[in-house]
C-alpha cells in the first residue's frame, strides 16, 4: 500500500499528514486500528447460511480460498430468519438464504443505513423429497404432500423437517405447499438436513424434506455414505403432458417441471470492496456457477442449454 506524505506549512512550521489515497482508491477498509486492512483479496470475513445449503457452500468456499490464499470466509449455518437477523444485528455483513430482500426491509436499511444492501439470484435450487429404502410408496402427488404436512393423511406417514420454525424448508412448505395453513401436530422436527436424512434412514414410514444439494450429488462419497438407506422420492410433473413424475434432477429444475423449486439468493451489506465483494462475484461468475452445477442446483447467472437425447444399446 503506498502513503503519500504530506508537508502542510502551519505558523512557520510542518504538519505531517498521513493520506492514505489508496485505502480510496481500492475501496478497501480498516475496521480497527492497528488490524490489516482488508481488501476483496485479503482478510476474514464470517457470513450465515442457510443450513439447507451446507453442502455446496462448502464447496464454494472451498475453491474460492484456494484462489485467494490471504482470504478466510467463515460460515455459520443455521436457520434463514436466523441469517437475516443476523444481517439487521450487524453479527454479519454476507448471508445467503432462499429470498431476496423485502420491500419493507429495503426502506428499513435505505432509512438506517442510507444505502441498500445488494441482492440478487445466484441458483435455483429444489426441495427434494426422501423415503426409506423399504417404503412401498416414493411417487407423490402435490396433493399427497399437502396431506403429510398437514396431518390429513389416512396413510401413517411420519414427515420430517429440518426445524418446525424459522427454517427456509418449513417456510417453503407453509407459503408454498399449505398455502398458508399450518404444519400438522404429528411433524417431526430435525436439528440438521443431515438428521432428517437419517431419520427417514432409520423408519420405514417417514418422509423428510431437504434441500437438493444434499442427497443430489452421487460423486460425494461425504453424501452418499449416509443416503444408502434412503431414496428420492418422485413428484407430479407440473407442466407436462399427461400423468408424469419426475425426480428433482437439474434439467427437471430448470424447465419448472418439478414442482418444489425455490431461488438461493445472496444479500450483502457492504459498500466498499471486501472480501464479501469479491466472494458474491466468485459465486456469480464461471467458476462459482459451475459449482453450482456440479452440486446439483440449476445456476442462474450463466446460460445452459438442456437437450432431449436417446441412449441406444
Amino acid at each position: 500500500m503506498r502513503r503519500l506524505l504530506l508537508y502542510i506549512p502551519v505558523n512557520n512550521s510542518r504538519v505531517r499528514l498521513w493520506a492514505l489515497l489508496s485505502l480510496f482508491a481500492c475501496g478497501c477498509r480498516n475496521a480497527n486500528p492497528g488490524t490489516p486492512v482488508e481488501t476483496p483479496t485479503s482478510g476474514t470475513i464470517q457470513i450465515s447460511v442457510d443450513e439447507s445449503f451446507k453442502p455446496v457452500i462448502d464447496s464454494e468456499i472451498k475453491v474460492f480460498e484456494s484462489t485467494y490464499p490471504d482470504v478466510k470466509v467463515i460460515p455459520h449455518y443455521k436457520a434463514e430468519a436466523e441469517c437475516l437477523r443476523d444481517l439487521v444485528n450487524d453479527s454479519t455483513r454476507l448471508v445467503i438464504v432462499t429470498r431476496g430482500l423485502s420491500s419493507s426491509e429495503r426502506k428499513f436499511y435505505s432509512d438506517s443505513l442510507h444505502y441498500i444492501p445488494t441482492n440478487d439470484l445466484l441458483a435455483y435450487d429444489a426441495i427434494a423429497v426422501v423415503v426409506n429404502n423399504q417404503s412401498k410408496d416414493s411417487i407423490f402427488t402435490m396433493n399427497d404432500l399437502r396431506a403429510m404436512l398437514s396431518g390429513n393423511t389416512k396413510k401413517d406417514w411420519q414427515v420430517v423437517m429440518d426445524g418446525v420454525s424459522a427454517t427456509s424448508t418449513v417456510r417453503y412448505a407453509i407459503d408454498s405447499v399449505l398455502r398458508g395453513a399450518p404444519l400438522g401436530p404429528k411433524v417431526v422436527a430435525a436439528k440438521s438436513s443431515q438428521e432428517v436424512v437419517s431419520y427417514v434412514a432409520a423408519h420405514e414410514n417417514a418422509v423428510g424434506f431437504v434441500g437438493v444439494s444434499w442427497v443430489g450429488d452421487e460423486d460425494d462419497p461425504g453424501l452418499t455414505s449416509f443416503m444408502k438407506n434412503v431414496r428420492i422420492a418422485s413428484l407430479q410433473c407440473v407442466s407436462c403432458l399427461g400423468e408424469t413424475y419426475v425426480k428433482p434432477y437439474q434439467a427437471n429444475i430448470a424447465l419448472k417441471r418439478y414442482p418444489l423449486v425455490r431461488g438461493l439468493y445472496y444479500i450483502l451489506k457492504e459498500n466498499f470492496r471486501g472480501v464479501g465483494n469479491n466472494f458474491v462475484n466468485f459465486m456469480e461468475y464461471e467458476r462459482g456457477q459451475l459449482i453450482f452445477q456440479r452440486a446439483y442446483l440449476w445456476p442462474a447467472r450463466m446460460s445452459f442449454v438442456v437437450r432431449n437425447m436417446q441412449i441406444s444399446n
